[in-house]
């Protein structure tokens, strides 16, 4: 820690105390577009199967950033040149490297923006900032956007072994007392070193590697890609897309949040980019709004809609079962005819487009290594840079590289999925 700086000390149960630099980057933590990460959980619906997945993107971001500067420590430690203007621009582009998600993080990332992602909210939301604070995040949005000569410093905030991932891997198992996920983070920072300009690490550390990488891969299993949290998620898009498709007909739904409203009704597009409109609206919603808007909801005259509504809440999701393969044409037909008679006997509307409310077949996709494109390097014995599947002792790495695709389906309990 740099004496001659003024620190604002958090305590963080994953990290231990949090020293926050006064001045730019403080301020930055007391904005409200930082503030905002408090109302957006970090694992979005996970808590409806993990009953302790409380915990905040702001926890995130702001544990992600108390990590960055001990690697920073270490580094410099270890002869790194950095100067504080790199160490600064480096915590902020990690502390705001999450500011572009929406409510409940993944789930709705596509309900209310066309043509979008959180990544590009992200920069607009950095750009404003730099406006506001008069260039003073010049030197983080190059980093953050790989533009900054010093290429290592991008490394460390987005990479197959970045300090975002080892955060949330530690949080998340931590929140959801999924301990396969746990990850050695001091021996890893200990072995960081900068070599040729980029991000190593010494040989002594290619255990803790090769637990991360298995870390990664169970927590996908275990946790991101949960059959419940698959379902969890289909049901609040099934909300929000019957929300639209009433919209478009011309109905009239009650809103308890302008800026929600606003972005169901205008489905603004970012073709031509992210206008301040756009930033105002995005930036007034989180969990609470969707949330309240549901409670509302329940009571629509729209029997689907109220239906549906009601099964959030009260937590009656879809069932979701894994398929040994992509699901045959005879399969989905079956499903839609067990749907629509379940519908019938409910009272409900059981046409083709009721019954795409309630079922669902997709996949889901996790990679826990991807080398080809980004690799994490070991530094040999003979001051030589390997790839880490070739320089671990183990062959299950590779096998970890291969993508693991899973087809599954979502449907009502009250049906057989057979």
């Amino acid at each position: 820690m740099d004496k001659s700086i003024m620190y604002k000390i958090f305590t963080d149960p994953i990290h231990g105390f949090i020293n926050v630099p006064k001045g730019t980057t403080l301020r930055l933590v007391d904005h409200p577009y930082l503030q905002r990460l408090r109302r957006i959980r970090q694992l979005g619906l996970g808590y409806l199967v993990f009953p302790g997945a409380e915990h905040s993107r702001f926890s995130h971001a702001l544990g992600a950033m108390g990590l960055m500067q001990r690697v920073l420590n270490n580094l410099r430690e270890k002869d790194t040149t950095i100067t504080y203007t790199e160490y600064e621009g480096t915590l902020i582009a990690i502390l705001l490297h999450d500011i572009g998600h929406g409510p409940f993080s993944h789930a709705l990332e596509h309900s209310f923006i066309s043509d979008f992602n959180h990544e590009m909210m992200t920069l607009s939301l950095m750009n404003e900032l730099n406006r506001e604070f008069e260039g003073a995040l010049d030197t983080a949005i190059a980093i953050f956007t790989n533009q900054y000569p010093k290429k290592f410093l991008h490394q460390l905030i987005s990479s197959q072994l970045d300090i975002d991932r080892m955060d949330y891997l530690k949080r998340d198992s931590t929140y959801t007392g999924v301990y396969e996920g746990a990850i050695g983070i001091d021996r890893i920072i200990k072995t960081i070193r900068i070599h040729n300009g980029n991000v190593v690490i010494e040989r002594k550390g290619i255990y803790a590697i090769e637990n991360y990488i298995i870390a990664r891969r169970l927590m996908y299993m275990q946790v991101y890609l949960h059959k419940t949290v698959l379902s969890a998620d289909k049901l609040l898009l099934s909300i929000f897309n019957r929300v639209r498709f009433l919209t478009d007909k011309g109905e009239t739904l009650f809103h308890p949040s302008p800026s929600l409203q606003y972005l169901l009704e205008e489905f603004p597009s970012t073709k031509n980019g992210i206008n301040k409109q756009i930033i105002y609206h995005y930036t007034m919603i989180d969990d609470s709004d969707v949330t309240l808007s549901i409670k509302y909801w329940r009571h629509e005259k729209d029997p689907i809609l109220a239906d549906l509504c009601r099964m959030f809440l009260n937590r009656k999701l879809f069932r979701t079962r894994f398929l040994d393969k992509k699901p045959s044409e005879e399969l989905q037909e079956k499903a839609r005819i067990k749907t629509a008679n379940y519908l019938k006997k409910r009272g409900l509307p059981y046409d083709e487009n009721s019954v795409s409310y309630y079922l669902f077949f997709d996949y889901s996709q996790s990679e826990a290594y991807k080398y080809q494109n980004d690799s994490i390097w070991i530094l040999d014995h003979n001051d030589q840079a390997v790839e880490f599947s070739k320089a671990a002792d183990t062959k299950n790495i590779i096998a970890l590289t291969q993508p693991v695709v899973k087809h599954y389906m979502s449907y009502l309990k009250g049906i057989d999925s057979n």
